[in-house]
């Protein structure tokens, strides 16, 4: 509202934000729900994004001090963005931080499950366990595993600058 006011101090976009935005909108596309059966809930969104959001964590703890650095912004990113949405769901202040901090601590939990599956290769597994809560059928834990296989192999080709800039190949 009073961005005119202070144009200079607002009007650099918030670090992360590009890589995370270009994360919602992978997220957001419907054959993880429809052909990968992950339920379309906020559970089931939240998942998706988060096991996206991972994937990127452990593809940028590749790339030394600079990767560091863009994985500190997307995660802080992450959590403002968490944080804004939980409060207009009507989550108050004596419990937002608590929330906020639990799904802080499963992105840390399924950064380190796709850490361990980047280097034994079982996708299948952890597939199942970052998407999914109760049973899936195969063809869905399939889909979504192949399609989490692909995203990864796009992070790999895209060099640093680039998914820092959001343009994941």
């Amino acid at each position: 509202m009073l961005g005119f006011l202070f144009r200079g101090l607002t009007a650099a976009p918030a670090k992360g934000a590009a890589l995370f935005d270009s994360l919602t909108a992978e997220a957001r596309k419907p054959h993880w729900y429809v052909e990968g059966q992950v339920p379309d809930t906020l559970d089931g969104r939240f998942a998706v994004l988060s096991t996206l959001t991972a994937l990127v964590l452990v593809r940028l703890e590749r790339e030394g001090e600079a990767g560091n650095r863009a994985s500190v912004s997307l995660t802080e990113r992450f959590i403002e963005v968490m944080e804004s949405e939980h409060r207009e769901l009507g989550i108050g202040d004596p419990t937002l931080g608590r929330t906020v901090r639990k799904l802080v601590s499963v992105l840390a939990k399924r950064t380190e499950l796709w850490r361990l599956a980047s280097n034994d290769g079982d996708w299948s597994k952890a597939t199942r366990e970052s998407l999914y809560r109760d049973g899936v059928e195969a063809d869905g834990v399939e889909h979504s595993g192949q399609a989490l296989k692909r995203f990864a192999q796009r992070l790999e080709a895209t060099p640093l600058k680039r998914l820092e800039e959001g343009k994941i190949a």
